[in-house]
């Protein structure tokens, strides 16, 4: 707990020396000196200096000039001998503090380990708050050696009762489960198969591209991982931050390290694992459900516009081509078509002309329609029985009650084949419309008799869910960033609403808080629309796209670049010239050893480190900079091919490996500047 000593300390020294003129009169030399420096340490740090480097020179200095005593004497003060001995206690007598016995060590100890422990992992923060604790007992704080290792026996007592709750809380069903998940597998090469044959290895990779065989696996993976049937309490008490280290921890273990440790060590680390990886396969499920919702809609838009291009190319002249033809027809009322109309405008342009006029937005919608039903039919649906099953799904706002009724009658359709006859929903059915489907389709959803077709309905329900889930009225139970937003209240909410309305400076009354943001609402258009007269709202514009206003942004122009920058970049060139990215990668991995965050999702891992260590370079170099491994595997001396690269990238990079590289990289970057 070192602290600068500012002046005001400096000043208050005399005072507190002359309030112990007794302990400083039969004191002379480098005595009187050292004892009043040392009164003046423990005053300010609440412990005594462990050398004489801990009290700053200045202090040295001024505390002489008080005690009439030259500062040079400072360097003879004895650090071992019976005087400073005697000093120490007579000073802990001034203050009313007493030393730290064992017996006090080993509460502080057990203080640490139920106390903060949960909460708090780091160390040097643990070792912070035991002198702070020790000041405010009136104990003089151990020193740092022994604090280090109270802090260290108080970490392991911990550990060992967290273990040991956990493991109390799983059957021996679930234990048996576990330790199937890492047993050794003879038949199985991670080196040949590229990683994959393993549960535990599918457990720990990361979903892959965006489509429907993504979501398909990370269905299978979730129910694989309930299946293991960790208690839904197992980890109710305990802080989410210990939880993820944990699962940090165990991420970084192989299968081997695993089957080595201690029992409840082991058991507790899968099943932390575990217990976060179902969390984040449901987040990461509900995230490619959006996502694939939003795709098919753009494909199918894609689709049809490109149809429309192809089809209603635009003609030139058409209002000549009009004109001429109204002409030729006044003139010869009793002609034929292929008489009078052809010579002014041909078939092909007549035809063109007919296609442009019919291309409407009815049509394009109908259209865009078609195109979905037959994409969703033949391909998407397969997620929807998996799907719906996988995921439970929430909701605390009656408006989006009709919402959860759709979803609920799909479950009850799921194993009922569409063929002709079930094409459609039982009459007898109460089917929801109105909150689910839209009015634009409407039509494509109810047949002429009222039926209601089971296809183009399940479209708009997974429309209606996407919207529901990104707006989190419907949420999910078992997620993370998807979870019932209440959760998000901080625990005194409904105690102390007022304290956190304030904090977020807004008011309580709903009606309020409506007329505030549609008040700034109607200035904005105000404003808006009065740069739109003046031409000033710089590159803002207002455009029709498929008969609808839209709000157009104009990319920026290229800014000029600051002054100070430029002026920063031209003093590093001129000191060390041009510097790769590649070799700036390389050095912050020199200096902080960033790839050692990198552990295979596989099995085991036979690369040499050296090795493996530029593979990742390169792999992370292609990737920041978007050049690509193939790009980055041709080019360069470094003797590694596009496999091997592309091998590196599926095992080791994923998301979890990369925050913990980033945290240690800005870790490092925060110790290294000035902490002043």
């Amino acid at each position: 707990m070192r602290q600068e000593w500012e002046p005001e300390d400096l000043i208050e020294v005399w005072t507190l020396l002359e309030e112990d003129q007794e302990g400083l009169r039969n004191k002379s030399g480098a005595n009187r000196l050292g004892f009043a420096l040392l009164l003046k340490f423990f005053e300010v740090e609440a412990r005594f200096p462990e050398d004489a480097g801990e009290i700053p020179t200045p202090a040295v200095s001024y505390v002489a000039q008080q005690v009439k005593v030259p500062a040079e004497e400072w360097a003879a003060y004895d650090w071992s001998g019976r005087a400073i001995k005697r000093h120490r206690m007579e000073i802990r007598g001034a203050f009313g503090f007493r030393e730290c016995s064992e017996e006090d060590q080993a509460q502080l100890a057990e203080w640490l380990a139920v106390e903060l422990c949960g909460v708090e992992l780091n160390r040097d923060r643990l070792a912070e708050a035991v002198v702070a604790r020790c000041r405010k007992d009136r104990l003089e704080p151990p020193a740092p050696g022994q604090i280090a290792r109270l802090v260290g026996k108080a970490v392991s007592t911990f550990e060992e009762r967290f273990c040991a709750a956990a493991v109390g809380r799983l059957s021996a069903a679930t234990r048996s489960r576990l330790d199937d998940l890492i047993a050794e597998d003879v038949g199985a090469d991670e080196e040949s198969a590229g990683g994959g044959g393993t549960f535990f290895t599918e457990l720990k990779a990361d979903p892959g591209a965006l489509g429907l065989d993504s979501l398909l696996a990370e269905v299978n993976k979730l129910q694989r991982v309930r299946g293991l049937q960790l208690p839904p309490e197992l980890f109710a008490d305990v802080s989410e931050k210990l939880v993820a280290a944990w699962r940090a921890r165990a991420a970084k273990e192989y299968p081997s390290d695993l089957r080595a440790a201690a029992g409840p060590v082991r058991y507790t680390l899968l099943s932390t694992l575990c217990h976060v990886r179902e969390t984040e396969i449901t987040d990461s499920l509900v995230e490619l459900f959006i996502q694939l919702v939003q795709k098919i809609n753009t494909r199918a838009e894609k689709k049809v516009e490109g149809e429309f291009h192809r089809e209603l190319r635009r003609v030139r002249g058409k209002e000549g081509i009009l004109l001429r033809l109204a002409e030729a027809a006044v003139a010869e009322p009793g002609s034929t078509v292929r008489k009078v109309i052809y010579p002014v405008a041909g078939e092909s342009t007549l035809k063109a002309l007919a296609a442009e006029a019919a291309a409407n937005e009815a049509r394009y919608r109908a259209r865009v329609r078609t195109v979905l039903r037959s994409s969703y039919s033949n391909h998407w649906r397969r997620m929807l029985s998996p799907l719906l099953n996988a995921l439970e799904l929430k909701c605390n706002n009656t408006a989006y009650r009709p919402v959860m009724d759709a979803i609920d009658l799909l479950k009850r359709y799921l194993d009922q084949p569409i063929a002709k006859e079930g094409a459609f929903f039982d009459e007898a059915e109460k089917i929801p419309l109105g909150g689910v489907v839209r009015e634009e389709w409407r039509k494509a959803v109810v047949d002429e008799r009222g039926r209601v077709e089971r296809i183009p309905y399940e479209l708009c329900v997974l429309v209606s869910l996407r919207d529901a889930l990104r707006r989190r009225e419907i949420w999910v139970p078992g997620a993370n960033r998807w979870r019932n937003p209440e959760d998000d209240l901080p625990p005194d909410f409904e105690d102390n609403r007022d304290v956190h309305y304030d904090a977020i400076r807004q008011p309580q009354d709903p009606q309020a808080f409506i007329e505030a943001l549609q008040k700034r609402l109607r200035e904005a258009l105000t404003r808006f629309d009065t740069a739109l007269e003046l031409g000033t709202t710089g590159g803002v514009d207002i455009v029709r796209r498929h008969g609808e206003p839209w709000i157009k942004v104009s990319p920026l122009g290229k800014q000029e670049e600051p002054e100070n920058l430029v002026a920063l970049k031209a003093e590093i060139e001129r000191r060390w010239g041009t510097i790769d990215l590649i070799d700036i990668l390389k050095e912050a991995e020199f200096a902080t050893g960033f790839t050692g965050e990198f552990t295979s999702v596989a099995t085991r891992e036979a690369v040499p480190k050296a090795v493996l260590r530029r593979r990742l370079l390169l792999v992370l170099f292609a990737l920041g900079t978007n050049m690509g491994i193939k790009r980055v595997a041709v080019t360069g001396k470094h003797g590694e091919s596009e496999a091997v690269l592309r091998r590196v990238r599926h095992l080791f990079v994923n998301r979890t490996n990369l925050r913990a590289a980033l945290v240690r990289l800005v870790n490092a970057t925060f110790a290294a500047r000035d902490a002043a």
